[in-house]
């Protein structure tokens, strides 16, 4: 499960960059094709937070769609899947949007 070490790595520079200060909640954009389950990434988030500054915070998931270009018929897609297919049969996509994982804000005190 690649799930926890990402959220460890997350709760990681969450704690750091709150620099000791009570973390209460995150804001996590998730891409639709980083192959992210998010039910498993929040469960990880409250094992992987025990114990920190972030104990006991609430992490909000903003999944945000895959998007991509075929370079074969020149079609723009919608992407939900990490299986890159045209409907036309190519597989040349070029992705333009799915793969981001980051931080967008964190709620301190």
């Amino acid at each position: 499960m690649h799930e926890m070490a990402l959220t460890q790595s997350l709760v990681e520079a969450v704690c750091e960059h709150a620099a000791g200060r009570r973390v209460h909640s995150v804001t996590l954009e998730v891409g639709a094709l980083c192959a992210v389950a998010p039910a498993a990434m929040s469960f990880c988030f409250e094992l992987a937070v025990e114990g920190t500054v972030a104990d006991g915070a609430r992490l909000d998931l903003d999944i945000r769609p895959g998007a991509g270009h075929c370079r074969t018929c020149d079609t723009h897609l919608d992407l939900t899947d990490t299986i890159l297919l045209c409907p036309c049969g190519s597989a040349d996509v070029e992705v333009l949007a799915g793969r981001d994982l980051r931080i967008l804000s964190m709620e301190v005190s």
